[in-house]
């Protein structure tokens, strides 16, 4: 036994039953596991190679779907199957953008979910720049009739990804605020902290009774374009032209599989999620979470005594259009109480730098010999406990599922994800299997115990 080991169990000996020490050492094992295993790699490998961009409702989605299928029972997992669904699905066709006057020049879009079609021949208008969505929301009714609204506001880069949870409303409620003051398109500054003219898409909603009108991400270099136009003074007119197809019936799956634990009616769910936008291959949003739960769900699992908790990996099946967390929710409502924990990958490969326990949890042995099985891998363990773990478990959580919280590096996360950028060569394989090192030695901990969330947050 080394003697960073021999301390932890000690330590957790002192404070604890003796089955701390089991967990003590098991979550170390299986730390040192998951640094040396390729299994996450091979995952997010194949994925991207074998289907690459995989939208809700294409072709590419169903097989993911198979190719989901099999990925886990190759890997052991029981009682695999794909729980079918049905979710809107945006599909993208042939779209352009350039600038007529004053300077003709081309302009890189791309087309938001749910955006509809321009008319034939396209829409043309003068641009009316705004540097928030308070100052687009502050003009009146009617001004901006015929005209084509930008946000042109940058992107903050955060190691939290913050400066997207500011900015993400730009892109989901810049339309509909847009279209009720008149306008006929929509333009905004890609959620992005890139310096490459690839724009980055995302999906918008449209509020009650707001008439859609064609919106648009612009490449970031294309948006500061617009803006040194604008500067000098005259009016800057763009046309546009996209295509689009809407449905509301398209077919989607769920893809689950599960390592058995030995007290029944104890579950723990993780998962990522398997759809993507199509500019891409989805390679960190998100074959990279499908990949490190996956990939711990199964450390965890082979580890030596094996689990009380059985581990449910969810390749979650309409993440970007928001459909498959309510989905879930919905349909394993009935379910929640055994719910002992649930969690998402969706912030890219790693490393990560943060956990989030759940409430009043951070002393219990289980959680004591995770935390201290980080030591090693540079991870911080917040004071303030997990409310949010991803949009596929907050339905989950709404209805009283305990939440964990793992924060991957996500500085360099805004550069790719929604763009033609998210492919698989923007991986470290290190930063890969430090994600899935933190993830097994949680799951291996909690699967292990018979910790209890729920009345831990209560004391």
């Amino acid at each position: 036994m080394n003697l960073p080991l021999a301390a932890l169990v000690m330590g957790l000996a002192l404070a604890g039953p003796a089955a701390a020490q089991d967990l003590a050492a098991g979550a170390v094992e299986v730390r040192e596991r998951a640094l040396k295993d390729t299994t996450a790699w091979d995952i997010v490998e194949s994925l991207t190679t074998e289907v690459g961009a995989r939208p809700t409702g294409s072709p590419a989605m169903e097989r993911a779907k198979d190719w989901g299928i099999a990925k886990l029972k190759a890997l052991g997992f029981q009682n695999v199957h794909a729980e079918p669904f049905v979710a809107g699905a945006w599909t993208r066709g042939p779209e352009s953008a350039e600038v007529v006057a004053p300077y003709a020049q081309k302009l890189q879009i791309l087309g938001m979910g749910r955006s509809p079609s321009t008319p034939r021949g396209g829409i043309e208008g003068e641009l009316v720049f705004f540097d928030s969505l308070e100052a687009l929301t502050a003009a009146p009714l009617g001004s901006l009739n015929g005209k084509i609204a930008v946000i042109n506001q940058p992107m903050l880069k955060a190691q939290d990804g913050s400066g997207y949870g500011f900015l993400n409303r730009n892109r989901t409620r810049g339309p509909g605020e847009a279209s009720k003051r008149g306008a006929a398109a929509f333009l905004v500054r890609s959620l992005s902290t890139d310096d490459t003219r690839l724009p980055h898409a995302g999906a918008l909603t449209w509020p009650e009774g707001v008439k859609p009108i064609p919106a648009a991400a612009l490449s970031v270099p294309d948006a500061q374009l617009l803006d040194r136009m604008a500067a000098r003074g005259a009016p800057v007119r763009v046309r546009l032209n996209m295509t689009s197809t809407m449905t509301d019936k398209a077919l989607a799956w769920n893809v689950v599989g599960e390592i058995p634990g030995s007290a029944p009616g104890e579950i723990v769910v993780v998962g990522g999620h398997l759809d993507s936008w199509d500019a891409g291959t989805g390679a960190i949003d998100d074959a990279a979470g499908v990949a490190i739960t996956t990939a711990a769900a199964k450390l965890a699992g082979s580890a030596p005594g094996g689990l009380r908790r059985t581990l449910r990996v969810v390749m979650w099946g309409a993440e970007e259009m928001d459909y498959s967390g309510a989905a879930y929710a919905e349909a394993h409502k009935d379910e929640v109480a055994a719910m002992v924990m649930v969690g998402e990958s969706d912030t890219g490969p790693g490393p990560v730098w943060r956990v989030r326990l759940p409430k009043g949890s951070a002393q219990h042995p289980a959680m004591r010999a995770f935390t201290a099985a980080l030591a090693p891998l540079t991870v911080v363990v917040a004071p303030e406990p997990s409310t949010f773990g991803g949009s596929d478990v907050a339905g989950l959580i709404k209805l009283g599922a305990p939440v964990a919280s793992l924060s991957p590096d996500a500085t360099r996360y805004f550069d790719l994800h929604h763009s033609a950028d998210d492919t698989l060569d923007k991986i470290d394989p290190r930063d890969l299997a430090q994600s899935v090192a933190v993830w097994a030695s949680l799951l291996y901990a909690v699967g292990a115990s018979d910790v209890d969330f729920r009345a831990l947050a209560i004391q």
